[in-house]
């Protein structure tokens, strides 16, 4: 069995674990390890841009106020206050380290508008490819870091405590037990779409970041999954409700773009995957249909990424920062995650570095896949529960029967399905978070208690 030690190991590869890498290798050696490569996470595939107040005519007060107008009284004032004030230096320190962020004839940034902002305030690159320049610009910088050991094809099992701390992780590795060992342990590993049946989300976001801190014992909190913005600038879960419920009507919903004439220069990215489907958004209508997009809530923390067990950090789409509320504000997530890795590699900096002591050596195996068609049909069948049940339109007995069919697949999945039952664990605890608030609120729908009600704001479900 390998076993390797380090003082900061940093788990995931999107904005947020990428940030936290390159920083905390300025103080010392950094593993960084991702289930696949650097370059598979939710980061890779975000369309939209950054949120910052960069432009004329916008403050952070601004935004910050557009922030907690979009959250539904369940946004923490301070962490947004953090977001919107430390937010623009991180931009820029992209822009020197390289990102080619679309800017204007005169070589300033170019600013869009999107959903629920009061001020152009949207940082793009390459149109709509963002995300992707975003994660180009931090792997150059990890790759030319020397302190930066890179672990891809590692799967985080558990986390390891000793005596209430985080100490170490379990692994696997090519299907090989592997222990890491550091200092401090960053949580980074993004969001859980593949809970739903529709979802933005790569097949890496399965949520097991959420299942393996839940384990361990570490305070989870809202857990509400945001839905895909497809329409006109309203709040997205708004469009995300009018388009389920015309779908529930007519049966399809289509996005008309034909009056965007440079459809194909502004969203190139958007435009080859409608070209790659037969469809060209210029002159043909695009079908579209609510998604399940981003999470909201996660592992707790507090304004240095610190979670609820000492040694453990979270950062990025796995943590709950407090900055989205009940309804995040379009743009703000890939913001989030370069705030909040940068907090949490100064913090650790903080810290006088300490020799790392494994503890003693004991025999353990990766529990081996015997059936991997039985796996794969039990997460199918998660993500059909959760979209029916609890999904756009949430009750009490949907809910209800959502944890009841839950349940049942946990308890016939086969030995060795790691992943699977991490899927069935956050699938869980979304669905518990949604039975317990009886309201609406954000991306939270329940039309059995379709209003917000006033007993419920800034009231937070934890474990």
């Amino acid at each position: 069995m390998e076993r390797h030690v380090t003082r900061t190991l940093v788990i995931g590869s999107g904005v947020a674990g990428l940030h936290t890498a390159w920083r905390c290798a300025e103080q010392g050696p950094v593993l960084l390890m991702t289930k696949r490569t650097l370059r598979d996470s939710n980061t890779m595939w975000a369309q939209g841009g950054i949120a910052a107040a960069l432009g004329s005519g916008d403050s952070p007060a601004l935004h910050w106020r557009d922030t907690l107008a979009a959250g539904g009284a369940l946004t923490d004032a301070e962490a947004v206050r953090v977001l919107v004030t430390e937010g623009p230096e991180r931009v820029r320190e992209l822009f020197d380290a390289g990102a080619q962020f679309d800017l204007r004839a005169d070589g300033s940034l170019k600013l869009g508008k999107e959903a629920a902002h009061s001020r152009r305030r949207i940082v793009h690159a390459h149109g709509d490819q963002t995300g992707a320049e975003v994660v180009r610009t931090l792997v150059d910088q990890v790759y030319l870091s020397p302190n930066v050991r890179i672990l891809e094809t590692a799967r985080v099992l558990d986390l390891v405590l000793h005596e209430g701390r985080c100490i170490g992780v379990r692994a696997a590795v090519d299907g090989a037990p592997v222990e890491v060992y550091a200092q401090a342990i960053v949580l980074a590993t993004g969001g859980c779409g593949q809970v739903f049946r529709y979802t933005t989300n790569p097949v890496v976001a399965t949520g097991d970041g959420f299942a393996i801190a839940h384990r361990a014992g570490a305070t989870i909190a809202d857990i509400m999954p945001a839905k895909h913005k497809a329409a006109e600038l309203a709040p997205r879960d708004v469009v995300a409700r009018e388009i389920f419920r015309a779908q529930q009507r007519t049966g399809r919903v289509f996005l008309d773009a034909r009056a965007i004439a440079d459809f194909d220069r502004r969203f190139p990215g958007i435009f080859r995957l409608c070209s790659a489907r037969g469809i060209d958004p210029r002159t043909d209508l695009v079908p579209v249909t609510p998604a399940a997009h981003y999470m909201m809530g996660g592992v707790v923390t507090d304004l240095a990424g610190r979670t609820t067990i000492p040694g453990l950090y979270a950062c990025g789409e796995v943590a709950c920062t407090g900055v989205h509320g009940s309804n995040r504000l379009a743009s703000n997530s890939l913001l989030e995650g370069l705030v909040f890795a940068e907090r949490v590699a100064r913090d650790i900096a903080a810290v006088p570095a300490r020799e790392v002591t494994p503890p003693p050596a004991t025999a353990w195996a990766v529990p081996e896949l015997v059936d991997r068609g039985a796996a794969q049909v039990a997460a199918d069948a998660v993500r059909q529960v959760m979209w029916q049940h609890a999904g756009i339109d949430r009750t009490a007995r949907g809910l209800r029967t959502a944890l009841a069919r839950l349940e049942e697949i946990e308890g016939r999945l086969p030995e060795g399905a790691t992943e699977e039952r991490n899927l069935v664990e956050t699938a869980r605890l979304i669905a518990q978070a949604a039975l317990l608030r009886r309201e609406s609120r954000g991306g939270h729908y329940r039309s059995d208690f379709p209003r917000t009600r006033r007993k419920w704001r800034e009231t937070h479900i934890e474990w």
